[in-house]
């Protein structure tokens, strides 16, 4: 991703955090206001199921709404989880960027892959040591 291109998702990802806030907040959305783990649940089965769709309809625009939709699912779970004081979207965003790179050494690593079986070990043998002592 281009560095302007990169920096307008930031923005936009932002901007939709602060949509969630305000749908969430007391001069929000009642149905949003309402809405618990549990009870997205649901909408979060539903969305998946529609990008799956999407996606084996193979129509790029419908993978992008549906994608859309999806992250607006997810942001909300998150965001409801920030106000329990569970965790935060930069708790998991760090996660994930954690994880991602740990899982990838032969990519931002010094470690050598010849072939996808090598890959798909090594993949497998980093998720059973994270079993063993999370990170």
């Amino acid at each position: 991703m281009t560095e302007p291109l990169h920096h307008q998702a930031c923005t936009d990802f932002t901007r939709l955090l602060s949509i969630v806030a305000t749908l969430r907040s007391d001069h929000g959305c009642p149905w949003d206001r309402k809405q618990t783990p549990l009870s997205l649940k649901k909408y979060l089965l539903e969305e998946c199921q529609e990008l799956i769709e999407a996606i084996d309809g193979g129509n790029a625009q419908a993978i992008c709404e549906e994608t859309g939709d999806l992250l607006f699912i997810l942001t909300m779970l998150t965001r409801i989880f920030s106000e329990n004081e569970a965790f935060t979207m930069r708790d998991v965003l760090s996660a994930v960027n954690e994880k991602m790179i740990r899982r990838h050494p032969h990519v931002f690593g010094d470690v050598r892959i010849t072939n996808e079986q090598e890959l798909r070990r090594q993949w497998q043998r980093i998720k059973e040591q994270e079993k063993q002592s999370p990170p």
